[in-house]
């Protein structure tokens, strides 16, 4: 059933309800990875001690969060309650981290009301332990078309730490030759060229990372009926930078799956949970994928293609409302 691409699952109660009986989780249920360990809960950040029962005794090295900041699929928050409802999963993510550890934040900013949360989940973040050390932004290679208004192109990523955490330079590296030269500085007495004292022909991805790209429907990766994606490349960097091989990673919003994928391909283990049992069941069925077929996605297909040639309720739905015809791609 190659090319048949799910609509957005979080658009359509609908679709979401029939494809709710083929996740493996309930509500309030942990699925182990027996092969390397890791865990997806079918849990709500805000049920903070099932959180802390699946993590045990572990703490992890490194969070990864891409909390949902007023998309469609999820209730309206003024700027206020999404800041207090953040702080609560921040402190959390705080006592489930080692004592040298780093987070790392995808948030949006809303341009068209004056950038909110932005600013002022920012000034939350002073009142935490944590130690903010940067601001990264991502790239987009396609924007949001406008013609009154600058083309929004970018992804914001905050940075922070607490303790002393590993960051291993040379995952930082991309893989953009370096071109500029005639920076000459003297060393030890001998005035060198600055692609001589250089570690690598290569130039950091520093932060603001032009050189990965943001996932689209023809690419390996793409998880179609998802619609916050987050680009595995951008995922992968962020783990081989700022943990250690073994080390257990931890991601609070799992939706895709990136995080746990990213994980399982740089020998990390993950924990990560998400509050919709559809969204658990991508999540390990992407890691199943991978290690059959060594996929990072779907691409033109969808997780459950299998399941949509035996369903013929699900079938006749897809093709009564957005004129899917199943046959055509059997």
């Amino acid at each position: 059933m190659k090319g048949v691409r799910l609509p957005r699952i979080d658009k359509d109660p609908e679709l979401h309800e029939m494809l709710k009986k083929y996740s493996r989780l309930s509500y309030g249920e942990i699925w182990t990875d027996k092969i390397s360990g890791h865990k997806v809960g079918c849990i709500s950040v805000d049920e903070q001690e099932a959180v802390r029962k699946m993590f045990g005794a572990e703490k992890a090295a490194l969070a990864v969060h891409d909390p949902p900041y007023n998309m469609v699929a999820f209730q309206q928050m003024s700027a206020e309650e999404f800041v207090q409802w953040s702080f609560q999963w921040v402190m959390l993510t705080n006592e489930l981290l080692s004592k040298n550890s780093s987070l790392y934040i995808w948030l949006g900013a809303d341009q068209k009301n004056n950038f909110s949360p932005f600013a002022e989940f920012i000034l939350m973040m002073g009142k935490t332990p944590f130690k903010s050390r940067s601001f990264i932004t991502l790239r987009n290679q396609r924007g949001y078309g406008t013609q009154k208004n600058w083309m929004s192109v970018r992804q914001e990523l905050l940075y922070y730490t607490k303790g002393l955490p590993v960051f291993n330079i040379e995952a930082v590296y991309t893989d953009i030759p370096k071109a500029v030269k005639g920076y000459y500085k003297e060393i030890n007495g001998v005035l060198t060229e600055n692609l001589e004292r250089s570690k690598s022909e290569n130039i950091r991805a520093g932060n603001v990372w032009i050189d990965v790209q943001q996932v689209f429907h023809l690419m390996e990766e793409n998880v179609s009926g998802c619609f916050a994606q987050k680009p595995l490349k951008a995922i992968e960097r962020i783990v081989n930078a700022s943990s250690a091989k073994g080390d257990l990673v931890t991601d609070f919003f799992s939706h895709s799956g990136t995080t746990l994928l990213a994980a399982e391909k740089a020998g990390r283990k993950c924990f990560t949970i998400d509050v919709d049992p559809v969204y658990c069941e991508i999540t390990i069925r992407r890691l199943e994928n991978f290690r059959k077929y060594g996929k990072a996605g779907w691409g033109t297909s969808n997780p459950f293609e299998e399941e949509i040639v035996k369903d013929e309720e699900l079938q006749e739905y897809l093709f009564q409302k957005y004129k899917i015809q199943i046959t055509n791609f059997l």
